[in-house]
This record gives structure tokens, C-alpha cells and sequence, in this order.
């Protein structure tokens, strides 16, 4: 803990050479600011940030931040709105000041409370944002405004200065006072411009200015962008050679994983009741598995707290068999407690740590494990290492959620940790299989039954989202989904699903089908040639060029199989000819139809066994895409008879 004295003495430094005059304050609109109408720098942009500032002091506990930004369309606007986002208990946002300039110079102040509101409440922690909303915003406003991030002085919070932003700015300052004790140990992985440079001087003091940083991309299916984008990123380390650090850390975090996962009585026990002597290593590795996914995860649910384990007879979690007693646990306790029980039934099994794939790129230069965010288990088979994930619900044996596969991150082995990357999914692991049998009437009307059965990572979301949203909300969301891609006119109600608890099973969601989906024109009736994808916006057909990566999340198969049933007035006159549309090595296309007297198959197969993309193969991606959006907007032609046609 430090002291007083020190405090005192350190901001009398620092208020001498930094005067909080200098930073975050509110200056005098320019009138060439005032008069801006667009920005020859930012061709088209609905806003740019003039000016943005942060400052971050590890010895007065705070962060502060500011921001003047020009609004230049009704789109812009949206930046009137500002949301801070901070974990409850251990910091708070306070001193928040804003106000609205108009291009008249007229200075309309914030003079309402800001909201506090709760984002996300876990098991241990509470992420709550703090929001306010600057008044009176028009078309070429000025919005200026600035808060501070506060933390207790028993505390150090090195920043993350997020430079790229999503319009153009500039100019910004940034600054950065580590903790005077630990200043030796402060290091920092950067994304910057050769213009830009990170300096340190004398005192230890880290600065930064920057100017004209282009907006960040917007595209379709971006990586990451995180790890992209124009920043630096402060850590204390106790170590600032890369071999050094990844060795000594990675050994301390192997022995606190084996510490968790030590055996003991009750977990032998429990694996006796488990497995058979007889049984292969294949079958105790999923007994084991079918077992830990029983237990109930906290992180979906709720920890117990220390007064209910104590009324319970339980102590606080320390190592797996504390698991096991509670038949609960979070998502990494879980994964260990499986690790701990495979290793008793005697097989050969390790800990991996890694990034989410939906937020960061894993960087071994980055010497933090702050990167990583869960614990997986690579179990070996037969000689075969198959990476499992017993932290997550649903996840069948074998099965890594979508942001888990290519992640990397840190594992153990034999002779030591190394780092490790998990492999992808194969696009016959994720099916999503959509059948549909419609009956068509003589006036276009239609009714039937369509039934979508999922699995892979497809199934892995819809399950999340009923954990999280109840099955209500979920049902709400899967025919708003359908209902954007089946033909206009067409009414899409959720009857029911199956399986939604059953990580074994494929799930399915029933659908009840009906409205009218055809147009007639005297002689000729017309009904779109695809039902599902009819409407669809499919990617990448409308953009010619591409900035940044594809990343497409996971491999997967989509698969239609629909059936009209036909009145007797319709003689088929064309329907969808068989196609085959190839992207050898990436994906392939394929539409199949069949009709017979009163009624036409249509079958449609999207295989695509690609994830991520290169901007150099964008082409030949925009080019596929668009071959399957001319397939997909096909129509089905009908001849009617006379009396239907005089009807």
C-alpha cells in the first residue's frame, strides 16, 4: 500500500509538469469548425473527431478522456449518445461534462443526470455503462465532452489506447504515468503508423500525439479488427524478454492448472462409478465428458454465495473435487474438473488457454495472459489429441464453439507449455439441413410445413441464446430470421422446437408456412425458384473491393430440400435447371430440381469449406457469390388452364 506522502508528493510532480489546464478541457469553438460543412479529409464521413484525448495516472487512479467531434450528416448524429462501459465495484465514472456547440456558436450544456445502467451481471462481476446523450444536436453541431474512469489506490489499471475509430480523426493526445513502483515493468504492444512514435521521458511518463488516422474499416465478415486497428496496448511485466516470459509464466500457469486438477479420494471414487475397467479410452473419455456436462455452469446460472456453501456444508472453490461436491462450477472450473477425472481414468491430457477468436488475435510479442479468455482440454485417444470444451453448454464431445476454433493461445506438454492453435470445424460439422413442403393453391396462396435441423456451431448459438433470452425471445428471432429470406408474401409461424436441451441431438426448429407467394398474368403463373434464399442479401455481391480479411466465423453446409405441391390448373412450363457452381478448394454450389405431374422438388446445396480469406482472393469470392445470387433468383414459370385463367 502506498503512502499519503507519496501520493501527495507524486501529484505535486505531476501537477507541475502536466497543469490540468492543458488536458481534456473544454476550448472556444474555431469558426472554421463551426462553418465546417464536410471534411476534404473524410470525403463523405458523417463525423470526425477533431480532437480526442486520454490521459491514464496509475499513482491518482484515473483515467480521463475527452472528445470534440464535428457532425456532418443526420447519420452523425448517432454520435450524440455516449455510452461508457466499466466494471462495477472496482471502478466508477464520474466528473462527466458535456455540451453542444451549434454552428451559430450557440453553447447548449448537459444538465441531466447521466444514465447507470447494468450490461452484464455475472457470476462475480457486474459490467455496468454509464450513458448520457448531448442535447439539442443538429447537422454541424460540435459535440464536446469528457468524463474520468476512477479505482482504488490499492489498484493499478495500465491503459488500452483504442486510437482507430470508426471516423476520421484529426488530431489526438495521449498519456500515460505508470505506477511509480512498478515503472520499471511496464511494456507495451502497439499497431502504428511509421508516422507515429510512443515517447518516454526522464519521469517516466509515455506520450503519444497522432494525426489523421483514417476511419476504421467497415466491411462484411471482418476478423477481429481489434488486433488491426491503429493502437497501443500498456501491461506491467515481470519479464521483458518474449523466451523468458512465455517459459517462466507458461510454467506458473501450468502448475496452477495442475494444482485444480489434482486428484483425490472422491475423485477416484467418482471416476470408479463412472467408467469400466473394460471400456476403451475413447468411451471413458466420453462418459466423462456426458458426466461434467450434468454439473451446472455458473456461468450460465449463478455462483453460489459464500453464505449458501457454508449452510450447504461446502468451502469455496480451490480445486476440482470442489467441483464435484458442488455438482457446479464456471466454465473453466468445469474444463479442469474434466482434465483432473480423464488424467484418474488414465489417459494422457493437458490444459490450453486461448483467445476468443471474436475479439483477439493471440500475439506472443503481446507478453500478457490477458489475451486469453478460456481454459480447453486436449485429451489423446489412441495417440490422437482431440481438443474438447467441457466449459461450454452444449457443446457435444469433440465440438469447439466457433470463436475457439483457429484461437490460439498457450498449452501443456510433455516438456513443457508451448503455444497451440486449435483447428477449425469441417463444413460436415456444421448442417443446417431446411425442408419444406408447401402446398400451392390455384390463386398463388400458399400453406405448409418447414422443418430446420441444425448442428455444429449453428445449434451452439440458438442453445446459447435461449440460456440467455429464454426460448420465447428465441423463437421471436428464429422466424424474424426466416421471414428475411422466404418469398415476399409469405407468413412464417414458430410452432415449436426440438431438442433444445439436448446437446447429443440435432436441433429443429417447426415452422407453420402460409400467405401467397405467386403472380399470375392471364395465361402464366410466376413462383420464385428458391424459397429460402429468394429474398436473401447474399455477401460480398454488391462490394467490388475489400480492405481486410474474410473471416466467415466457421465452415459449414446449407442444405434445401423443398417440395410444391402443385393445383391441377398449373401445367409446368420451366422450373430452375440443374447447376453446378464450383470454388475448387474453397466451396461449391449445386441446385437440383425434379418435377413430376402436380408437383416440383427443388434441392439446394451451399458447401463451404472456407473460413477465413485473403483480400487477394476477394475476387474470386465476389465472383462466386454472384453466381449463386443469379441461381437463386430463378422463377418458376406455370401455364394455366383455360378455365383457371378465365376464373
Amino acid at each position: 500500500m502506498r503512502s499519503r506522502y507519496d501520493l501527495l508528493f507524486f501529484f505535486a510532480l505531476v501537477s507541475f509538469l502536466f497543469p490540468v489546464a492543458v488536458f481534456g478541457q473544454f476550448q472556444p469553438p474555431l469558426s472554421a469548425e463551426l462553418e465546417m460543412k464536410s471534411d476534404p479529409k473524410a470525403p463523405g464521413a458523417a463525423a470526425v473527431y477533431l480532437q480526442r484525448e486520454e490521459i491514464a495516472d496509475d499513482n491518482l487512479n484515473y483515467h480521463s478522456f475527452y472528445a470534440r467531434i464535428k457532425v456532418l450528416t443526420e447519420k452523425g448524429k448517432e454520435l450524440a449518445t455516449v455510452s461508457v462501459p466499466y466494471e462495477k465495484g472496482i471502478f466508477s465514472v464520474t466528473d462527466v461534462k458535456a455540451r453542444t456547440i451549434h454552428a451559430d456558436g450557440t453553447i447548449v450544456p448537459l444538465d441531466v443526470k447521466p444514465s447507470d445502467l447494468v450490461e452484464v451481471k455475472g457470476k462475480a462481476y457486474q459490467i455496468n455503462k454509464m450513458v448520457f446523450t448531448l442535447p439539442s444536436v443538429e447537422v454541424g453541431s460540435v459535440l464536446e465532452y469528457k468524463w474520468q474512469l476512477r479505482y482504488d489506490d490499492d489498484r493499478v489499471s495500465s491503459p488500452n489506447w483504442d486510437i482507430q475509430q470508426p471516423y476520421y480523426m484529426h488530431k489526438a493526445h495521449y498519456v500515460f504515468i505508470p505506477y511509480r513502483g512498478m515503472a520499471e515493468k511496464v511494456l507495451y504492444s502497439s499497431m502504428l503508423p511509421s508516422t507515429a512514435k510512443v515517447n518516454m521521458d526522464v519521469v517516466g511518463k509515455y506520450t503519444l500525439d497522432i494525426a489523421d488516422v483514417v476511419a476504421s474499416p467497415d466491411e462484411e465478415y471482418m476478423p477481429p479488427m481489434g488486433s488491426f486497428l491503429v493502437h497501443v496496448k500498456f501491461y506491467y511485466s515481470s519479464s521483458h524478454d518474449k523466451n523468458d516470459f512465455w517459459k517462466s509464466e507458461g510454467a506458473r500457469w501450468s502448475k496452477e492448472m495442475d494444482h485444480f486438477a489434482n486428484e483425490s479420494k472422491m475423485l477416484k471414487e467418482a471416476v470408479g462409478a463412472i467408467v469400466s475397467p473394460g471400456d476403451s479410452e475413447d468411451v471413458k473419455a466420453h462418459k466423462i465428458y456426458d458426466a461434467v456436462m450434468k454439473l451446472d455452469n455458473t456461468d450460465y446460472t449463478r455462483r453460489k454465495s459464500k453464505e449458501e456453501l457454508k449452510q450447504m456444508g461446502l468451502k469455496q472453490t480451490k480445486q476440482a473435487e470442489d467441483v464435484w461436491k458442488q455438482k457446479s462450477g464456471s466454465s473453466d472450473e468445469l474444463a479442469l474438473l474434466y482434465l483432473a477425472m480423464v488424467r484418474i481414468a488414465g489417459l494422457k491430457a493437458y490444459a490450453a488457454t486461448v483467445c476468443d477468436r471474436d475479439r483477439e488475435i493471440f500475439s506472443e510479442y503481446y507478453m500478457s495472459f490477458q489475451q486469453f479468455d478460456d481454459i480447453m482440454v486436449i485429451v489423446s485417444i489412441g495417440g490422437k489429441e482431440i481438443p474438447v470444451d467441457p466449459g461450454k453448454k452444449f457443446a457435444s464431445f469433440g465440438e469447439l464453439a466457433w470463436n475457439h476454433t483457429y484461437a490460439s493461445g498457450l498449452r501443456q506438454g510433455d516438456k513443457g507449455t508451448t503455444f497451440v492453435t486449435l483447428p477449425g470445424n469441417s463444413y460436415k460439422e456444421a448442417v443446417t439441413l431446411r425442408v419444406a413442403d408447401i402446398t400451392v393453391e390455384k390463386d398463388g396462396s400458399i400453406s405448409g410445413i418447414a422443418r430446420i435441423s441444425m448442428t455444429g456451431p449453428e445449434a451452439l448459438k440458438w442453445r446459447d441464446f435461449t440460456l440467455e433470452k429464454g426460448e420465447d425471445e428465441v423463437k421471436k428471432e428464429f422466424v424474424e430470421r426466416l421471414r428475411e429470406i422466404v418469398p415476399d408474401g409469405v407468413s412464417v409461424e414458430m410452432d415449436h422446437f426440438l431438442a433444445m436441451d439436448d446437446y447429443k441431438s440435432q436441433l429443429m426448429g417447426i415452422v407453420k408456412l402460409s400467405g401467397n407467394m405467386g403472380t399470375a398474368t392471364g395465361k402464366r403463373a410466376f413462383l420464385p425458384g428458391v424459397f429460402f434464399e429468394s429474398r436473401a442479401k447474399h455477401p460480398f455481391v454488391e462490394v467490388a473491393n475489400r480492405m481486410t480479411a474474410v473471416d466467415m466465423s466457421y465452415a459449414s453446409t446449407i442444405k434445401d430440400d423443398v417440395t410444391y405441391h402443385l393445383p391441377e390448373s398449373f401445367t409446368t412450363e420451366s422450373f430452375p435447371p440443374d447447376a453446378s457452381i464450383p470454388w475448387t478448394g474453397h466451396a461449391v454450389f449445386v441446385m437440383k430440381s425434379t418435377s413430376t405431374k402436380g408437383q416440383i422438388a427443388v434441392g439446394r446445396t451451399l458447401a463451404r469449406g472456407f473460413t477465413l480469406v485473403e483480400p487477394k482472393e476477394y475476387g474470386d469470392l465476389r465472383n462466386f457469390y454472384q453466381k449463386i445470387s443469379t441461381a437463386d433468383q430463378q422463377q418458376m414459370v406455370f401455364t394455366l388452364s383455360t378455365t383457371s385463367a378465365s376464373n
